[in-house]
This record gives structure tokens, sequence and C-alpha cells, in this order.
């Protein structure tokens, strides 16, 4: 960094302004000459009227190039597109009606409209079956409403409710709808299959079945569908591989298909106001009759016998009653309506017959004798699933965003136009169709008593093969579209990487189409034909899409109440509460059609919500549910209270100080580990690092440390926030980030910081930067731990055993206290066991003392050996005047020669290996400091053999242990830095309390995994010496200890017995 200063130093002296003349002589060649030359070049195309922004303007764009490239911007995945066409002319730009009206018709109107309308109005009645249809349109419209405001609230890329869900609550929820929405996609396929099928076989060539008369065996039916629906997915398969292009125009003969049939039902239900003679049923009594010819509709007739009277003995209900033909297309002038109006829900098995006597609808017996009997157990909310997928499709409008003229306008009017034209046609219809049919025949869901009819068919004018054919091929296009979108809707989240397991599915074929996603769909769409039912798929993909619509109305609603500046919908007719209603619906029918089934759709939701938040790749899309984590983040900073917090909620929030070597690395890696820990996965820890420098000139290197202390906190599994601070002074920075960090209530109050190793070698600066944050956080009040042996801590993978001493020699707040306990709450440290030490003076009455201090960690709740040692008062011994002399010798001399910080390293050093030998003590102790590995490695060979007092060298790690004894070493010191000046006294009592604090220390812990102490107070005196003094005071306390903990507490108590 002093190079770098230093080189810009030289650059901008190399050009001086004369004196004399004025003028600019350039000190380095004159090519630079040639250099402005080319910047005034350069600076002539600006518009001389900006010439004051020249500098912006080489970063940032010219507004009219902004705006440009704003109008220019393309907002669609690209459209399915033949791969073999010749290119197109740029299509014109389309409206309201063709981009969004005619497409949202075409994809709500479908299978169910023609196939299940007339059984759901016959088994629900009119008042129920207008509720069951109203039901649904209100969940399409509310949804409608709030994809309005989210569509109009800027360029919505590519559309469709994937794209705006995930936009809006983020990839999460995003990534879960999307899977859903693409489920749904895929099996609302299967059911247009089924349905197609369905149709063929049932009302146009029954004679086509093979596996016998499904008429008389549901499951021949059944498995007729799935033979030929295996085959027709097949077809359809190869059509949207092969013909992209022919999809596409298909979907016009579609909607054609499905304008005409709902015109023709219409002009029918008018033209047979008065009923027709085609229709008739046959009755028994009051039960529903199948497979019966006209001609032999009477009780006497050979055939009706031979049904009813197989061996002579007539069935009781035949007998009972009578056999009549009734009319099944009555009109609307026959007031059949109120015959229609109440429900008539059965459970399977029971017989289709009017009003609801158990002898008209009962199966006592378990013969059918032909009379036909309800599939499945109906209920009204059941219904609700099965009609659900009919007024689906509201989503296509959005989808085709970016080729509409006016997105913003025609988005919201065309799809709620189409959603008003749809639900007035489906409830005019419930009306139309209950005052029109008979109500056993609205309820024989497959016309088998009017032999295998198409009921809607036989209204419609002028015949019933309008519908049949229309509502084939319309049904036929429903599910190649779906069969074209779903692909392209699974590429499009596989190419977002979001889901890790998708991105095989991103890529595309040679010819641009997604084949392995085509792939997949087909297999997912055969398992929903495998279903082979209408009845059974229709509920399933209507869980899928009311998550989809549900997740649509929550998107609004989020947006709506934490008013995000960003939140600005051009569509103003939408509220908050509109958005909740529409939520509670959709998760109401849900619940109320099938809970299994919904269960299987959130179950979904949730996995792949769970695998994004913790497998996928991040993504920052300005979402909403980071805005209402904001919200709630500053609610709660708010509540909290801005003073200390009530003893019994005290926790340490941790600020961790992190040293940087010259290669902005943290020095320490372990503190990390410690820190986790200490929190055990819970509460706030935030990581700091303070560079020295000029913030405007390093800027790129503190966003690179920023990166490496947040890849080392991700390493180390630390939950919190890291940032770097550029100061002139460490110092001054460390004081700084001491008082102004956190928020409010959040603010840490509890400082860890590393101790200095090389404090001897790198002289005053490395302890006064110590000391001084020692005393800022004292001053701010903070607790202080100051690890010391932090590169032989356990790594937070690891298990350890042993005990974890505690020295308590003052009361400082029970943090000694606290700390063990909350490291024995991680992993790590849960089988250590807790001693307790506390010292005694001669005047104490150590028994008592121990029995006190059981009776406070009983009162505590915390396990712990408790040990009083006994410090009796004793002479001050001569080594303790010898090492007391030589630390304040050492302080002359450096204050004499006021060397500079090189030379006084060497001078130090020089006396440090003079009187090592004189001083060093037994100690298992390999203190290593990574960061000086380096410096020792280009040092002389003398150098690398060098032993210092702190043992900071890692060659120490190695060396043999001392066992000489103080008396042996004090008769061994050098005899020419003996003085017969007497010590301070002052210093000598401080030096005294240490060693034999020390001797007491070792000789209890020395084998202890950690041993926790009070840290000694700094002097109060900002001199030199005092400090220099505190430093040697603090390693002489802990010699001969590999993993110390030196604690002070911030002046408050932060433990209770109370609860």
């Amino acid at each position: 960094m002093q190079s770098n200063s230093a080189k810009d130093d030289s650059d901008e002296m190399e050009i001086i302004p004369s004196e004399h003349n004025g003028t600019v002589h350039d000190t380095k060649n004159e090519d630079s000459g040639d250099i402005h030359r080319a910047e005034e070049n350069q600076k002539s195309n600006i518009d001389p009227n900006l010439y004051l922004y020249d500098d912006d303007l080489e970063t940032r764009p010219h507004i009219s190039t902004f705006i440009s490239s704003i109008a220019n911007y393309e907002n669609t995945i690209p459209a399915a597109t033949d791969p073999d066409a010749k290119p197109a002319a740029p299509s014109a730009r389309m409206g309201t009606l063709i981009g969004v009206f005619l497409p949202c018709i075409q994809n709500i109107f479908g299978v169910i409209l023609f196939i299940r309308l007339t059984w759901v109005v016959g088994t629900a009645g009119a008042v129920c079956g207008f509720l069951i249809v109203l039901t649904c349109c209100c969940v399409t419209m509310l949804t409608a409403i709030s994809m309005s405001a989210i569509a109009t609230n800027g360029v919505v890329p590519a559309g469709g409710s994937y794209f705006m869900i995930s936009r809006s609550l983020g990839p999460e929820f995003g990534g879960a709808v999307g899977m859903l929405f693409y489920t749904g996609t895929t099996l609302a396929a299967a059911m247009y299959i089924v349905g197609a099928v369905e149709i063929v076989l049932t009302y146009m060539a029954p004679w086509a079945s093979i596996f016998g008369d499904f008429t008389k065996d549901v499951d021949a039916m059944y498995n007729n569908f799935r033979v030929y629906g295996t085959l027709l997915l097949i077809f359809m398969g190869l059509i949207v591989f092969l013909g992209v292009k022919f999809v596409n125009k298909f979907a016009t003969v579609a909607l054609a298909c499905v304008i005409l049939s709902i015109i023709a039902v219409y002009v029918g239900i008018f033209d047979n106001i008065h009923g027709n003679e085609k229709l008739y049923m046959c009755v028994l009594g009051k039960r529903l009759l199948k497979d019966i010819p006209l001609d032999n509709c009477t009780k006497e007739d050979p055939f009706m016998r031979d049904i009813y009277c197989p061996d002579g003995k007539c069935e009781e209900y035949f007998l009972a009653n009578n056999v009549t033909k009734v009319k099944g297309i009555k009109g609307l002038a026959s007031g059949v309506f109120y015959d229609n109006i109440f429900p008539s829900f059965l459970d399977k098995g029971q017989f289709i017959a009017y009003g609801k006597n158990a002898i008209d609808i009962e199966n006592t017996d378990g013969q059918s004798y032909n009379q036909i009997m309800a599939d499945i157990t109906t209920s009204f909310t059941l219904l609700i699933g099965i009609f659900f997928p009919s007024v689906t499709g509201i989503m296509a409008g959005s989808n085709r965003s970016g080729d509409l003229a006016d997105a913003q306008k025609s988005i919201p009017i065309g799809t709620i136009c189409a959603i008003l034209t749809t639900s007035t046609v489906y409830l005019s219809s419930v009306m139309f169709f209950a005052g029109t049919v008979d109500n056993l025949l609205l309820r024989d869901k497959f016309g088998q008593s009017i032999g295998g009819k198409l009921v809607v068919a036989n209204i419609a004018w002028p015949n019933q093969w309008v519908i049949l054919i229309g509502s084939f091929l319309s049904t036929l296009g429903a599910g190649l579209q779906s069969l074209t979108g779903a692909p392209r809707l699974l590429q499009a989240i596989a190419r977002d990487e979001i889901i890790p397991f998708l991105a095989p599915f991103a890529k595309s074929s040679k010819r641009g189409e997604p084949t392995r996603a085509l792939l997949l769909t087909i297999v997912i769409c055969q398992c929903g034909i495998l279903l082979g039912n209408v009845d059974l798929l229709a509920p399933l993909l209507s869980m899928f899409f009311l998550m989809c619509y549900g997740f649509v109305n929550l998107a609004c609603a989020v947006q709506t109440l934490l008013r995000t500046p960003n939140w600005r919908p051009r569509f103003k007719f939408y509220h908050w509460s509109l958005s909740l209603i529409g939520l509670t619906l959709c998760i109401s029918v849900m619940i109320m059609t099938s809970w299994y089934f919904a269960l299987i759709a959130m179950g979904m939701a949730i996995i792949i919500y769970k695998y994004i938040e913790y497998r996928g790749a991040e993504k920052e899309w300005g979402d909403g549910i980071r805005g209402m984590a904001l919200t709630a983040a500053r609610y709660s900073l708010l509540r909290l209270e801005e003073g200390p917090p009530h003893t019994k909620n005290w926790r340490p929030q941790i600020l961790v100080l992190s040293k940087l070597n010259d290669n902005l690395l943290p020095k320490y890696r372990k503190i990390f580990s410690f820190a986790t820990q200490l929190k055990a996965g819970k509460g706030l820890t935030i990581c700091v690092s303070v560079i020295k420098g000029d913030h405007t000139k390093i800027t790129n290197k503190a966003v690179d440390a920023k990166s490496t202390l947040r890849k080392y906190m991700t390493d180390e599994k630390v939950k919190g926030f890291c940032d770097v601070l550029v100061s002139q002074q460490i110092g001054e920075g460390l004081s700084s980030v001491i008082q102004t960090i956190g928020l409010g209530g959040m603010k840490p109050n509890t400082v860890i910081i590393g101790w200095p190793y090389s404090w001897r070698q790198e002289g005053r600066n490395s302890w006064k930067t110590f000391i001084q944050t020692v005393r800022t956080v004292s001053a701010c009040h903070m607790a202080l731990m100051v690890p010391k042996g932090i590169n032989f801590y356990p790594e937070s993978n690891h298990k350890i055993g042993g005990n974890i001493d505690i020295w308590w020699i003052v009361h400082d707040g029970g943090l000694l206290m606290l700390l063990p306990f909350l490291l024995k709450q991680h992993r790590t440290w849960r089988n250590c066991k807790l001693r307790i030490f506390t010292v005694a003076q001669i005047e104490d009455n150590s028994i008592q003392m121990k029995k006190d201090l059981k009776t406070f960690l009983y009162h505590l709740r915390i396990e712990a050996d408790v040990e009083v040692v006994e410090m009796n008062n004793s002479d001050i011994s001569a080594y303790t005047y010898e090492r007391t002399l030589m630390m304040e010798q050492r302080n002359q001399m450096l204050r004499a020669l006021g060397l500079n910080k090189k030379e006084n390293s060497k001078v130090v050093q020089t006396i440090v290996d003079h009187h090592y030998d004189a001083t060093k003590t037994a100690s298992k102790v390999r203190f290593a400091d990574p960061t000086i590995e380096e410096i020792q490695h280009h040092d002389s060979q003398n150098d690398e053999k060098r032993n210092s007092i702190d043992l900071d060298g890692p060659e120490n790690a190695d060396a043999p242990e001392t066992t000489s004894s103080k008396d042996e070493s004090t008769e061994k010191a050098d005899g020419d830095f003996k003085s017969s000046v007497k010590p301070d006294e002052f210093n000598v009592r401080r030096m005294h309390t240490a060693i034999k604090l020390n001797e007491v220390i070792v000789e209890k812990s020395q084998d202890a995994q950690l041993v926790i102490m009070n840290l000694p107070g700094p002097p109060r005196e900002v001199r030199a010496e005092r400090e220099s003094n505190y430093m040697e005071f603090l390693e002489v306390l802990t010699e001969g200890l590999e993993k110390v903990l030196m604690v002070r507490g911030g002046g408050r108590e932060v433990i209770t017995i109370y609860s």
C-alpha cells in the first residue's frame, strides 16, 4: 500500500507548472502530449452543453441512450416457432381483443363445459350449481384483479404466474409456484386428452371399445380411456415436437370451434323452448334405466321381464312400480326448472332417481338390473373441484405481454372482460340447463339412458354433431397448447437456475426445442392419463391452479400492504382486502374440495421451497418477501428498548474484530469457530475488519476483504453480518466501529479481539492498538473476550472432553459463569465438565466460601465442581524482582534510544534473546502467530532459532519443554544487565500477583481444555511504560497455559438466580 501511494505521489508530481511562463512541462516524455490530444478529441464528441459531466458520461449513459434502450426492451421469452420456417416479417402489435380477450376465452372454455356441466347442474341443483360456478368465477375474478395490478406494475418479463410471483415473492415462492403451475398445466393436458377420448368413445364411436361393452363395466371404460389416451398422447407429443407451426395455427381452429359450439347451444336452448320429441328416457318408478329400447319400455314387454324376472321371480321394486317414458328435453316453457332447484347428492352405488326416498335410491339386493347408479360419491365441495378447471386459463393474456401494443392497458381489460364473459356463459348455462332438461337426464353423466348420447349435443342447433366435433377439436387444441406451453415453462424455470436439479432441462435441441422438458412433460402427462378418469384428474389439477392463484393474490396483498416505492401499478381498481379475500377463497376451496389433494399440493410446494432455500442458487429480484422482512425488522427494532435489556434477557450479541494480514485474509480463522461455538448457531454476530488507508483509493481492496470475510464466516457457519472499515489509523477505526456498530436494541454487547502475539517485536503500535481497544470497550460498557492460543482452540466439527476451568478472581457481572454454560450448548464442548476456582485470602473462611459458592451455583442451575484456592501472603521473591527489573530496564533503554520501529524491533529482540534463558519457565504452550511465518523465513539462521518470551514463533511448536526452575534461571541470568537500582514498588507488586496467580493456575489447570479468567483492567495512565508493563503482566499471568480466555465484563449483571 505504501509503495502504491508513493507511486501515486510521484505520478502527481511529474507535471510541474513553471513559474516563469505559466506553461506545463512534461517530465515523462513527449508521448503524453499525444495522449492528451486523444483525450481532447474524445471529449470533442461530447455535447458542449455537457462538458461539466464529461467524466460521468464515460461510465454512465446519456439520457437519450438510456431511454432508447428501455424503449427497445424485449420482455418475453421467444414464443414457440417452427425452426424450419422462414424468418417472418415483424408482426404488428396486437390489441386487447386479439391479444388478450380471445386467447383467454379459448383457454377458459374447456372440456368440462361440454361433458360435465349438465351433470354438475343436475347433481347440485340450480341453486347450489349456481353457487359452485359463482364461487369458482369469484376466485378467478379476484385473482385477475390482483394479476392486473402486478402485470401493470412495470414490464412483466415473459408473463405468466411464475414470473409474476417469483419477481414479487422471491425465488423460493416463485420456484415452488412455477413447479405447481407446470404440474397443473401438464395434468391439464392429461385431462384434455382423457376428455377427448371420452367424447370419441362414449358419444361418437362406442364400437371402438377394445375391452367390451363399457356401459356395463365402468372399469372397462376407464381402461379404454387409458389405452386410447396413451396413443393420443404419443401422437400429440410428436406433433408438438415436429410441428409447432401446426400447433399455433390449430389454436385458431380450436377457438372458432369453441365459439361456434357455445352459440349452437344457446340457439338450441331457445329453439327447444317447448321441448322436443327426439329424446325419451325409460323410467322404472322413479329410477332411471339404461340400455332399454323405447319400443320395449313397458312393464309387460318380454325384454323387460327377462331382465327383472330372470327365474320367474320378479324383483320387488319392478313389481311395485310402473315403467314409463319421460321426455328428456322439456324446454324452458315446461317449468322443469322447479324440479331442478334442489341438490341430489348421492353416495357411490346409489340409484339415480327422482327425490331422496331411500326406497328409490338404495340398492338393497346388490343387483343393478340396468338401473343407472352413481359412480362416485358426490358433494358440494367435490363438484367445485371438478368444475374449477373450467375457469382456469386466465393467464393467457399476460403470457403474451410482449406482443401487445399496450400491455399495461390490454391485460387488465382483456382478462377481466374474458372472465366476465365466460362467467356470464357459465352462470346462464346453469339456469338454462336447469330450466330445459329433465333432472334424471341431467344426472346421467355418460348419457346411457338415451343411448350413449351427449346431453349438451342434443340441446344444440342444428344437430348434435356440431357440438361433438367442435368439443373434440377444441379439447384437442387445448391439450396441444398445454403440451406446448408446459415444457417451455419448465425450461424457463430451469434457466433461472433456482432449482439445481432442473439444470438438464434448460438446454434446447439443435432446432431450438425444449426436447428434454417435453419428454418429462409427456411422462408426467402419462401418469395423469393412467388415472383414466376426468373426475379424478379435475380435482387434482384444481389444487395446483388454486395454489398458483392463491400466491398471485398473496403477492398483490404483500406488495400493497408493504407500500414499497416500486409498487406503482397502472391498474388502480385493486385493494389489499380483495387480494386477501381471493387468497382465503383459494385456500378454502382447496380444503373443501379434497383435503388430501390439498396436502399433496401444499407438501410439494413446501418441499420445493425448502429445497430452493437450502440448495438453490441465490437470486435477488427485489421481491416482496425481502420487503416484508425489512418491514418486520423495522417493527421489531422499534419495539426493542434502546436501553439495556433485563438481566434475564441478556445474551451475548457478539462483535468480532478480525485482523487481516497483508493478503487481506483473517489472521486467526478459529476466532470465527469460537464465535459459532459461543452462539451455538443462534443470536447475532457481526464480524468487522479495519484496513489502514484512504477509502477513496483502496475501495476495491475493502470489497475484496469483505468478500473474504464473508467466505470465512460461511465456512465456519457464523450466522451474522460482516463489514470492512477503511481508516487512516487502525486504532481510531476500531474505536469508531465499537461505538457505532449496530442498530438500537440490536447493538453488540460483547467484543472478541485477538491477542497481539507479536507485541514485543512490533513495538508500541501493536500494544497501543490493543489497549486502546480494551479502553474503548470498557467505556462503552461492553463485555470483552480475549482468546489467547486461539490456534489451539477446537474446530466446530470436533468433540472434545475434559475440563473447562473458570478462575473467578473478581465478580464482573457473572459473565464468567455464563460463558462456559453457553459454550456447553455447542456439540464441541458438550462433554466437558465445569470446574470453578476462586481465590481465598488469609482472612477468608475458605470452607464457608465453598459452601456459599455451591449454593450460588445451585440457584443459577449450573452444574460445576467448586474449589477454593488459598493464597497465603508470602514475601516477594528474588525472581519477581529480577523479572520486574528487566522489564523496567528494557523500557528505559528503548526510551533512551528513541529508535524507529525497525531498529526498535531489532534492539528489543536482542534484549529478549539475551535474557530469555533467565526468565523462561516450564511450559507446553505453542502460541503460533501465522502472520510472522513469512518474516521469519527470510530472517537469518540465528533469527530462526530465536525464541521470544511469548513463544510466538511457529518453530516453537516442536521445541523441547524446559524444566529449569525459576531459581535456577535466576542464577543463570546475565550479570551485564543486572542493576543495583531498586525496581518500582508498584510494578513489583503487580508482577508478584501475576507470578503467584500463574503458579496456582498452572498447577491446577495446566491440562484443562480451556481456562477462563478475569482480564485485569488496563492502566489508567496513557504512558508507554505503563502500557508495556501491562502487557508483560498479562504474559506472565498466562504463561504455561495453552488455551486461555480472558474476560472482562461490561459493568452490569448478566446472570440471575430468579426465574
